[in-house]
């Protein structure tokens, strides 16, 4: 169990995917806590770390209890984005680089980064090189199967990064037409994964169980999966495929009032980092996930939604109906 990433050892097979707004540090601890064996941060412009926009340089802030972590940037501009890569490598205590070339978000597109990357094998190479030559920590990249499903070209593009230097890729089985819908396509993970045994590989898309985690595990042969949106609500998706993978048994899902302390205690760090009136904001998006399917839910998830304070939240926490087990 578990695989390195150059000198970094995953004590693990599966790890919290980089979400914009959604990975940030209290998150993050929150699903290492369970048992996430790698965690990364929600992605970082580059010309944020340039200009030194506190807002940004607060999203690369790591807690000693994260590690391995990895700070994910982009950007489309090689100066700026090898300037992020050395701040990284220089400046912050994160285990490993990670380069976002996968996003299929238009604003991110616009910046001729995340998913634009597909459209030039050459530019992918090029750029990863050049990070690679540049700093001394892991660099991974974060990929996407091609831009549509007329160019699919992750063959070309996992040879090129290999190629370049990067110590690991993560796949989303999609392309960046696709978005976040549509069959994802585990057969063409597979297939790199056959090609480039020796190197690590993971696996990313869609993957909701530890049934469906083991599976995909198996058929791919990859060193890991990546749980993205399965753990809104829900870090302990990160300990039930973690135990499921080592001792073949599936652990019961949490009950209502189990996933509602953890949204306290979630709430709470939260704060401590970003002060009551940014962390609550964030909350207003995020609480509801902790009460999905409960008793009287629309309602709940509803006043949820328009919290000012911590007090509020609490409140309609701790008027929760616990009889009905989610």
């Amino acid at each position: 169990m578990g695989y390195k990433i150059k000198n970094i050892t995953i004590d693990g097979n599966v790890v919290l995917a980089p979400m914009a707004g959604v990975s940030n540090i209290a998150y993050r601890k929150m699903c290492k806590k369970y048992h996430a064996a790698m965690v990364t941060t929600e992605m970082i412009s580059d010309k944020g770390i340039f200009y030194k926009d506190k807002k940004t340089l607060d999203m690369a802030r790591i807690d000693e209890n994260e590690h391995p972590i990895a700070i994910q940037i982009f950007g489309g501009s090689i100066d700026t984005l090898l300037y992020a890569a050395k701040w990284v490598d220089t400046q912050s205590n994160a285990d490993i680089i990670d380069i976002n070339m996968g996003c299929p978000v238009p604003k991110v597109i616009k910046s001729n980064s995340g998913s634009d990357y597909l459209k030039d094998v050459n530019r992918i190479y090029n750029t990863v090189k050049t990070i690679v030559e540049n700093v001394k920590k892991p660099v991974t990249v974060k990929i996407r199967i091609g831009w549509d499903h007329q160019s699919i070209n992750v063959f070309e593009v996992c040879d090129a990064i290999i190629a370049a230097g990067a110590s690991a890729i993560t796949i989303h089985g999609r392309t960046k037409s696709d978005l976040y819908s549509g069959k994802v396509d585990y057969d063409l993970i597979r297939q790199v994964k056959e090609k480039h045994m020796d190197f690590p590989i993971i696996a990313n898309g869609d993957i909701k169980t530890p049934l469906e985690a083991k599976q995909i595990l198996e058929y791919t042969h990859c060193d890991a999966i990546m749980i993205g949106r399965a753990s809104y609500g829900n870090p302990y998706i990160f300990k039930q495929i973690d135990h499921y993978l080592k001792k073949n048994e599936l652990l019961k899902d949490m009950d209502l009032s189990e996933k509602i302390d953890i949204l306290k205690e979630y709430a709470k760090d939260l704060i401590r980092y970003k002060g009551e009136v940014i962390a609550i904001k964030e909350l207003r998006g995020q609480a509801g996930w902790f009460v999905k399917n409960c008793p009287n839910g629309a309602k709940i998830r509803n006043e949820l939604t328009s919290i000012k304070t911590y007090q509020e939240l609490e409140t309609i926490l701790n008027n929760i109906n616990f009889k009905s087990d989610i």
